[in-house]
């Protein structure tokens, strides 16, 4: 099955929910990444009821707050 992944076309070999693709993909720290499929944030308590279909398109990404650096 071919989804979009971040922009790239990827193969996946069937249909997964968010969590299994994120596991799939071996995403880092996956607790804490944004998914967004098709245009639409999904929650991440539907992480494990939300399954992809083909064509996709999902995108996850990291949010990081910033800060001040002092230096000496």
């Amino acid at each position: 099955m071919k989804i979009v992944v971040n922009g790239a076309e990827k193969e996946i070999p069937q249909s997964l929910t968010i969590a299994e693709l994120l596991e799939y993909f071996q995403v880092e720290m996956p607790n804490y990444v944004s998914v967004v499929l098709n245009g639409e944030f999904v929650k991440r308590e539907e992480f494990n009821n939300v399954k992809v279909s083909e064509g996709d398109e999902i995108e996850w990404m990291y949010f990081m707050g910033g800060g001040g650096y002092a230096f000496a």
